[in-house]
């Protein structure tokens, strides 16, 4: 099976940008010591840093499922509850 892409447009609510920011670099050590994970990157736009990106590879898509499985990003949505506006994944498939 080819690898998994996904690509995770977060917006934080204005007043919770700082928060939601901290909530998700918390992620990024213990997800990347995941099997399966090849890369979790987080972007934050350089125009409107309300507007955040995870760019992740997963070396298949049953590895990622078991990852969103995981305490910590249950831990995530609890800590974030009511400070996200938009929540958008794609998962993708590179062709080229």
């Amino acid at each position: 099976m080819t690898r998994l892409t996904i690509v995770a447009n977060i917006i934080a609510k204005a007043n919770k940008i700082e928060l939601v920011k901290a909530e998700l670099l918390k992620l990024i050590e213990i997800t990347r010591a995941e099997a399966g994970c090849i890369n979790y990157d987080l972007h934050q736009d350089n125009e409107n840093p309300a507007h955040f990106m995870f760019y992740e590879n997963w070396e298949t898509r049953e590895l990622w499922q078991t990852h969103m499985g995981n305490t910590h990003l249950a831990e995530y949505m609890s800590a974030t509850e009511g400070a996200v506006e938009q929540f958008i994944l794609n998962e993708m498939t590179h062709i080229a």
